[in-house]
């Protein structure tokens, strides 16, 4: 994978698409190994940092489009690095992270979406939402938190809300890392091997490993009912980590390449702020 177009449809969870069918360990679009991936991925840095403070630039000067990017895994899968090493390449102040966890008692009272749309991206801002309001029909689902006709329905409610972003100017990326269980429990037990990687571990991790095919299918169910041309999955391989990385930065790429940018005009005389300046 070059930092050209063409990896968004290998990865994109069209008609049809079988999670069952990805491999987690695959490369797709990427013939090379660790050492090429993590250079290609070192050279798009700078492009991407580039696009994104255009965006914030141009979100400065009143234009309304942002980006969205959702990123969903089982634990271990990498989300974490998505974010230090893919987005914290770009302006931090052009950023807005939004991790969510359990509700709060005051989330529960409201609508599943309420806690979301607090932490939609404003204008020119790059989102990432580690984690998401798909929580709320895959983990529901595989805990049982709501019944299957509230998950059902929240299907179109989502569907409802991401082309109500879409039509906002909103881009919306979403992104499924699928890891494999082995690789899942190498990553695990070298949490427990690190005394400094023990406040990453968590007990209940092993329980959602016994409940892995039920979030397998809650996966596929979700990514079925909710890939859209408004705001398509992504299904990224994510066994190397390298390449879940790269991959997301092309997509990113991508994503901010097709807004056809320019930088902002300035809004004053630009010679007349020269000469002032020469006179001083």
């Amino acid at each position: 994978m070059s930092h050209t177009r063409g990896i968004e449809p290998l990865l994109r969870a069209g008609e049809g698409f079988e999670l069952a069918k990805v491999d987690p360990a695959s490369t797709p679009g990427f013939d090379g190994g660790k050492k090429e991936g993590e250079s290609s991925l070192a050279a798009g840095a700078a492009q991407l940092a580039q696009l994104q403070e255009m965006l914030y630039a141009n979100g400065l000067s009143g234009d309304r489009r942002r980006i969205l990017l959702v990123l969903q895994a089982m634990d271990t899968a990498g989300k974490g690095g998505i974010v230090g090493h893919v987005v914290g390449a770009v302006n931090p102040y052009g950023v807005h992270i939004a991790q969510f966890k359990a509700p709060t008692e005051e989330e529960k009272a409201h609508d599943f979406l309420w806690r979301i749309r607090k932490q939609l991206p404003t204008a020119g801002m790059l989102g990432v939402f580690d984690r998401s309001h798909y929580e709320d029909v895959i983990v529901h689902r595989v805990r049982h938190f709501s019944t299957p006709e509230v998950i059902e329905a929240r299907y179109g409610q989502i569907v409802d809300f991401e082309n109500e972003l879409r039509a906002g100017g909103t881009t919306v990326i979403k992104v499924m890392l699928h890891i494999s269980p082995g690789e899942q429990k190498k990553r695990l037990e070298a949490r427990l091997d690190d005394p400094t990687k023990h406040w990453k571990f968590n007990p209940a991790d092993i329980d959602d490993r016994e409940l892995w095919p039920a979030f397998m299918e809650a996966y596929q169910l979700a990514i079925t009912h909710t890939s859209t041309d408004a705001a398509p999955w992504y299904v990224i391989p994510a066994d190397h980590k390298w390449y879940a990385r790269l991959a997301v930065q092309q997509l990113l790429l991508d994503a901010l390449g097709d807004l056809r940018q320019g930088w902002p005009e300035a809004d004053y005389d630009v010679a007349a702020q020269k000469a002032r300046l020469a006179g001083e």
